[in-house]
């Protein structure tokens, strides 16, 4: 099942670290499949307070998602966005092709 890696980034700063991660991130997504799905873009607040921007990356699975952000190649650029950048990451497994809101109501009911 697809998984994404989303970042909500509170304070988007083009610092030359960030510039040099934005250069080399895409290098450590390659062998996990990862690919940009969301980033930089202007975000459209419809509900509640979103300082910042979002970032998502999709990846093939949980694991593939997993081995990214653990991995010597990610982990070694990781701080050149966390120093100068304030904000929360996760990783959260997809919904398959098949899902349906009301029976997850329906089972939440019982």
């Amino acid at each position: 099942m697809t998984a994404y890696a989303v970042a909500h980034l509170k304070t988007p700063n083009p610092h030359p670290d960030v510039l040099e991660y934005l250069e080399r991130i895409q290098a450590t997504l390659d062998p996990f499949g990862g690919r940009f799905l969301v980033h930089g873009a202007q975000v459209e607040v419809r509900e509640g307070d979103w300082p910042g921007t979002i970032v998502i990356i999709g990846f093939p699975d949980l694991d593939a998602a997993r081995g990214w952000y653990d991995s010597p190649a990610y982990q070694d650029i990781l701080h050149l966005r966390t120093d100068h950048i304030d904000g929360a990451a996760l990783l959260v497994e997809g919904v398959g092709p098949d899902y349906d809101p009301a029976k997850t109501a329906a089972a939440l009911r019982r």
